[in-house]
């Protein structure tokens, strides 16, 4: 009889993987779909909530690293006024070989470890090497994940995080015990942008933008990740960019007819081209650079594939049967 692994939350977190072995995992993913050997349609979504409240399923494969499976993931703003997690999901994997299910995982910690990664393995290739002060604007989950992972790369110095919540103080405290380094909150966005190396946005998506970042905000060899669609950046600063870049053409044009990303330049290049070494990333020290990552299902495959290997190494996880 052919059985699946079941992984609560907790068993996942009691995997134990470092941002270290997610972000190698999301890297060869990308580099595996620059070389155009991975599958991964546009997510497929539903709206039974508000309008900024999505459920999506979020299929991928990437066989070099023998991960398939789908993603079933939410996003539901208002679920902070009701002490309930703004995202929530599961992540089925599959085997490549027969189709048969292999593990049902609860989708928090790798979609937060796996989107912090691919900011890491982004900034590696935009951003200048000696990078050291973040600005953040979202202090959640994901503001402090990006943090994490940019810290795995870079030698951050100094971390800015604003909130129009209460956040941002929680923020500062957790980022700068976790990581040892100096974290504060600001008052105001700015002061989480200017002077800033590398800037994240990480607040929920909204249709429309806030339009927070402005023009003019970004320094000269600023960085930029998008991690909400663009709606916290105003399409005069992103006027401002000498590269753009995203994580799939498709996807991102999928994003902008659902309201999103207004108005933006040119894509320069994916992320799978610059990691599969097709195109060059930054080539100059003041030039602007962005992204926008968008989430991308071949990056839950493998880091849930990651985790599904260390947890049947360490026998962790309920045994089902189909």
């Amino acid at each position: 009889m052919s059985e699946l692994l079941y992984l609560s939350r907790a068993d996942v977190e009691h995997v134990g993987l470092d941002m270290s072995d997610v972000i190698r995992a999301v890297e060869a993913a990308y580099g595996q779909k620059g070389l155009g050997r991975t599958e991964c349609p546009p997510k497929l979504g539903i709206h039974p909530g508000g309008p900024d409240d999505f459920i999506q399923a979020m299929p991928g494969s990437v066989p070099e690293l023998g991960a398939a499976g789908v993603k079933w993931v939410s996003s539901y703003p208002g679920n902070r006024g009701r002490s309930l997690p703004l995202v929530t999901g599961l992540i089925v994997l599959n085997d490549p070989d027969t189709g048969v299910p292999l593990a049902v995982m609860d989708a928090t910690w790798v979609t937060a470890m796996r989107t912090g990664a691919v900011t890491a393995v982004a900034a590696r290739l935009l951003a200048r090497p000696e990078s050291s002060t973040v600005g953040v604007l979202g202090c959640g989950v994901q503001g402090r994940s990006n943090v994490r992972s940019l810290a795995e790369v870079f030698a951050i110095r100094e971390v800015r995080g604003w909130d129009p919540a209460p956040e941002a103080a929680a923020f500062a405290d957790k980022v700068g015990s976790r990581l040892g380094i100096k974290a504060c909150a600001v008052d105001a966005p700015r002061d989480a942008v200017s002077g800033c190396d590398i800037v994240v946005t990480a607040a929920p998506m909204a249709r429309p933008g806030r339009n927070t970042i402005g023009p003019g905000w970004l320094d000269k060899g600023t960085c930029l990740v998008m991690v909400d669609y663009g709606s916290s950046v105003d399409p005069g600063a992103l006027d401002e960019v000498a590269k753009f870049c995203t994580d799939d053409r498709v996807q991102l044009s999928a994003a902008a007819s659902a309201g999103y990303f207004r108005r933006i330049p040119p894509v320069y290049a994916d992320l799978g081209e610059l990691v599969a070494g097709l195109r060059p990333g930054r080539e100059d020290a003041e030039e602007r650079t962005a992204i926008a990552h968008l989430g991308l299902a071949i990056c839950d495959v493998a880091a849930g594939m990651a985790v599904y290997r260390e947890a049947l190494r360490r026998d962790i996880g309920t045994r089902l049967p189909l």
